[in-house]
């Protein structure tokens, strides 16, 4: 049965950042048949053949290690060798596989809540593009007879290999380009939640010669989604900044390539917005990132060139990549969560770092951090940007399906759709509109909302920018609000 099969009986397909589902649509056989679909597809590309490693890792979800065991089952099964590099941060598996050339896989539903899970698919030199998901869906898979029971569950016990350290050369790479003393005296609180990366965090401000205070660890899952912060994550951020005791609090979502970055006073920062201030620090000259990020990189001027893709990934690597081999370098990208991508090596201060073409959550932060000390902190850092505000929302339990049809409906007649759902009213009229990933509508104000159904869950997001964050948080509930309609058909 072809991969695409599997997809279709099991419900667990691909979103942007490799196959999501359920956990209980996840059994081991899926699993399996996922994975071995994969290595049959990087067969294909020769990058697999038997006897290769095959690097796996998985964060902190209570489903997380069965997953982990049915993928090095397959890997097994298909004559790889697995190498486990236990529950790490998704680039610092990524840094290790890409470096040794093999491919690699982590076990992961990001910020999703913990009843799913997924599996993100890497190969030996970079992630998963759009193409090698097609190029997976259409292998044909039969997997061992008398592995599973009726129930998709593998029947014999199976045991991960012994774990292969991976992290302490991912907190080498930023000692050595930022050096050992480019966080010396800030206090950093970090907020370990249930992120897989909560400890790594830890010793990299540690390593920089900043000094580092736990908060908030918990050893239940917790969602925390980088583009849609939870009100109560928003609430302890202004509790710990209220201490007066922090210069800046971080944390990450659940596989931690996704990061999150409060200033003085516990405000989150946007994800694009620390983008921005990551590119100028690095000096990018290309910067690529989704249509749904905030136009104040156009308006800052830096990069001598900004490539606007679709959410996910998989489009900004491909982008990047594009500069890169066209000679426009630094080439970087990013994505409205956070996630910070280099396509290119950076040089700065004879130090180099060196590329690493998937997300990251520590880069970014980082940057904005050692770029603050020389502006009297996040705050001050931040004003040195245009005036550009982006939030956004996600209604939950919508389903794809209806989210689809409804904005293929609003962009067929744009103007008259948005002046039924209140939009033209609040913002004028229609000036724009940008289909390359849902519907983003720019309007007389020049303000901006975007309306697209998410990649990884029955989710509709509603992006939003505006002059000011006050105007901002307005249209964010006037958008949210005029779509709750579609819920009731």
């Amino acid at each position: 049965m072809k991969i695409a099969d599997w997809m279709q009986h099991s419900g667990v397909g691909f979103g942007t950042s490799g196959a999501r589902g359920l956990v209980t649509a996840m059994t081991d056989a899926v699993c399996c048949a996922y994975t071995a679909g994969y290595l049959k597809h990087l067969a294909t590309l020769g990058e697999f053949e038997p006897g290769m490693r095959v690097a796996v890792a998985g964060d902190l979800r209570p489903s997380t290690p069965r997953i982990l065991r049915a993928c090095v089952a397959a890997i097994a099964a298909s004559g790889g060798e697995p190498v486990f590099c236990g529950y790490v941060p998704t680039p610092a598996l990524c840094l290790y596989a890409f470096a040794e050339g093999i491919p690699s896989l982590m076990v992961t539903g990001s910020h999703i809540p913990a009843d799913r899970n997924g599996i993100k698919f890497n190969r030996a030199h970079g992630e998963f593009l759009k193409q090698d998901e097609a190029g997976m869906r259409a292998q044909e898979v039969t997997l061992p007879e008398g592995w599973f029971d009726a129930g998709g569950a593998l029947v014999a016990p199976v045991a991960l290999p012994p774990v292969t350290e991976v992290v302490p050369a991912y907190v080498a790479r930023y000692r050595a380009f930022f050096g050992d003393r480019a966080l010396a005296g800030l206090t950093l609180g970090v907020y370990q939640h249930s992120a897989v990366g909560r400890d790594v965090l830890m010793q990299v401000v540690e390593a920089l010669g900043g000094e580092a205070v736990a908060l908030g660890r918990s050893e239940s899952f917790i969602p925390v989604d980088t583009e849609a912060v939870r009100a109560e994550d928003a609430a302890l951020a202004r509790g710990w900044a209220a201490e007066g005791r922090y210069d800046a609090i971080l944390t990450t979502d659940g596989d931690s390539d996704r990061p999150l970055l409060a200033d003085r006073s516990g405000t989150w920062l946007r994800g694009d917005v620390l983008g921005i201030l990551a590119a100028r620090y690095l000096g990018a000259a290309a910067v690529t990132t989704p249509v749904s990020s905030n136009t104040a990189l156009e308006k800052a001027g830096f990069a001598q060139e900004v490539r606007r893709t679709r959410i996910g990934s998989p489009f900004v690597v491909a982008a990047m990549t594009e500069a890169a081999e066209a000679g426009i370098v630094p080439s970087v990208g990013y994505e409205a969560n956070g996630g910070f991508l280099l396509a290119s090596d950076v040089t700065s201060g004879g130090r180099v770092l060196p590329a690493l073409p998937t997300r990251d959550s520590v880069l970014p932060m980082l940057c904005a951090l050692v770029a603050a000390r020389e502006s009297d902190g996040v705050e001050a850092l931040l004003r040195t940007l245009p005036p550009r505000f982006t939030l956004s929302d996600r209604l939950t339990e919508m389903p794809t399906a209806v989210s689809q049809a409804r904005i293929a409906e609003l962009a067929a007649a744009p103007a008259a759709g948005a002046a039924r759902l209140g939009f033209v009213a609040a913002c004028g009229a229609v000036t724009d509109v940008d289909e390359t990933d849902g519907l983003r509508m720019r309007y007389a104000t020049g303000e901006i909302i975007h309306l697209r159904p998410s990649g990884n869950a029955p989710e509709l997001r509603v992006y939003v920018e505006a002059d000011t964050p006050e105007r901002a948080a307005a249209l964010l509930e006037l958008g949210i609000g005029a779509v709750s309609a579609w819920r009731m058909g």
